[in-house]
């Protein structure tokens, strides 16, 4: 059976409530299981919007020139046979 023991998520730490589990190394990790008791806000349709368009222009800036310019040229060298692994052919 699975044991239950309460406590507060910050900042990707839990802090047990009560002591928490008992024999718990600090260094250990320890596979656990965790449900939300209290809904989460998430952020508005447009707020995620305006949020992806800024995450997309910083990726479009960050590739400048990474993209090849003939993408079914670049197919066909990518295909080209070439010797495979333990076949001496």
């Amino acid at each position: 059976m699975l044991e239950t023991y309460p406590g507060i998520l910050r900042a990707n730490q839990i802090e047990w409530e009560a002591g928490g589990p008992k024999g718990l190394s600090p260094g250990r990790p320890v596979r656990v299981h965790i449900t939300l008791l209290e809904t989460v806000e998430s952020t508005s349709a447009s707020e995620q919007g305006r949020r992806m368009a800024v995450a997309l222009d910083k990726l479009a800036a960050s590739r400048s020139g990474a993209l090849p310019t003939d993408p079914a040229a670049w197919e066909r060298e990518a295909r080209e046979d070439r010797s495979l692994p333990d076949r001496d052919e």
